[in-house]
């Protein structure tokens, strides 16, 4: 199977959120030489930007916390479902890449990644068949979850008859929580399902998430729970791999996740194996305060000076003012997530008429009165303070909440530097 290199697949004219492509194609990872600036309004807008300096924070705070705990990251890739950003977190020391879906990965390893972590269930015979081919290279690292008798029969039947064997994770659960199994007669069932197919079926390790469960205490009796299992099957032989997996971690725990497996991990005997996603980019609403709480419990996140940044930001134009103390942005449900709170305004910038770039724009301050307070499908409402210096045509910069789905609504974002230069388009593939 051909994987695509990402450096010479080219821009896509025809996507939102761009400037003039011309009749010659651009790689995607070489649009500098197309000199656009934000600021100048070479791009047009809406914009779904990323912040160069921040992103590669982020990086690096991320990979620094996970090496201070002895464990691995494999970041769920769903966040942004791009290859390029993919290869970012591989670069910069990650141990894979986590997805969801058959689809997912087989976009992530065109895109040249070769491990895989599926934090779900492969169902469907399609789905089946594409992960089958992937495994026809034989560099290729592929692991998913099981947590019923009927799923694992379906996949040793399926991969028997592939002649391909696929590496499982027995997934537990929590009552009233996600998939997974949930009381040890199931669990039982389902290894012993397993043990029928040896010649298709590898049992790798134990996975967990952890983020249906809402207090602390809940999350580590869990965990301890899965890790205690996953010692005794190691004790019993059970598993085809050395070091077993045991994975776990969101976006929301992973310090407490890290904390509870440090010590098995530092044994040798397991490899552990984070799966927070929306690091990388980081927001200024629900993950801000998931992090918030991460730094006010966890003395290692502390110590690490400046934590996660917000890098992923929507620029739009204001489209009207069509009355005192209230502004009707140019952007709306199809560009932006709106489940975890509006966007927010951050910065404002009064482009110059003769094209050029004058200035930085300005920070907004939320407490004077700014506010997204309603949406539609391509119009957001701003509150203004009375007197605001602002008219048609200024240009926002909004801080987004919840960035997955966000990411989901462009096919390609602009990466920029701290000058608003765009130095490369990132292309998505939801």
């Amino acid at each position: 199977m051909k994987v695509t290199n990402y450096q010479s697949a080219t821009i896509d004219p025809n996507s939102k959120g761009l400037g003039n492509v011309p009749g010659a194609s651009v790689p995607l990872g070489d649009a500098s030489r197309l000199e656009w600036n934000l600021l100048a309004e070479d791009v047009s807008l809406p914009a779904a930007v990323l912040y160069a300096d921040r992103v590669e924070h982020n990086l690096k705070w991320m990979q620094e916390f996970v090496t201070r705990y002895g464990v691995k990251l494999a970041p769920h890739g769903k966040t942004t479902m791009a290859p390029q950003l993919f290869r970012r977190q591989i670069d910069a020391g990650a141990w894979g890449i986590t997805l969801a879906t058959a689809h997912q990965t087989r976009a992530a390893y065109r895109g040249g990644i070769s491990r895989v972590l599926m934090a779900n269930q492969l169902v469907g015979r399609r789905n089946m068949a594409i992960i089958a081919e992937l495994l026809s290279d034989a560099t290729f690292e592929f692991f998913c979850l099981v947590d019923s008798v009927e799923g694992v029969e379906q996949l040793g039947e399926f991969f028997r008859k592939a002649n391909r064997k696929l590496e499982v994770l027995l997934e537990l659960g929590v009552p009233r929580g996600r998939t997974g199994v949930r009381d040890a007669d199931t669990r039982r069932a389902v290894l012993e399902a397993i043990a029928r197919y040896p010649d298709s079926l590898a049992l790798a390790g134990v996975e967990i998430y952890e983020g249906v469960l809402k207090e602390e205490s809940e999350v580590r009796t869990f965990l301890r729970d899965a890790l205690n299992v996953t010692e005794e099957l190691a004790a019993a032989g059970r598993f085809s791999r050395a070091p077993a997996l045991l994975s776990g971690a969101g976006s929301a725990w992973y310090d407490i996740v890290a904390e509870e497996f440090a010590q098995a991990a530092k044994a040798g005997t397991i490899d552990v194996v984070l799966r927070p996603g929306c690091y990388l980019t980081h927001d200024v609403g629900v993950y801000k305060k998931a992090q918030s709480d991460i730094l006010s419990r966890n003395p290692v996140a502390r110590e690490m000076g400046t934590a996660l940044l917000p890098a992923l930001q929507l620029w739009a134009n204001v489209q009207s003012i069509p009355e005192p103390g209230r502004a009707i942005i140019g952007f709306g449900k199809r560009d932006a997530a709106f489940d975890a709170g509006f966007p927010e305004p951050s910065r404002h910038y009064r482009p110059a008429r003769d094209g050029e770039v004058h200035g930085a724009p300005r920070e907004i301050d939320a407490k004077e009165g700014w506010e997204v307070f309603q949406m539609m499908d391509q119009h957001a409402y701003l509150q203004i303070p009375a007197g605001a210096d602002i008219q048609v045509g200024d240009m926002i910069g909004f801080d987004i909440s919840h960035p997955c789905l966000t990411f989901d609504k462009w096919r390609q974002v602009l990466m920029v530097d701290g000058e608003y230069r765009v130095t490369e388009v990132i292309e998505t593939f939801f």
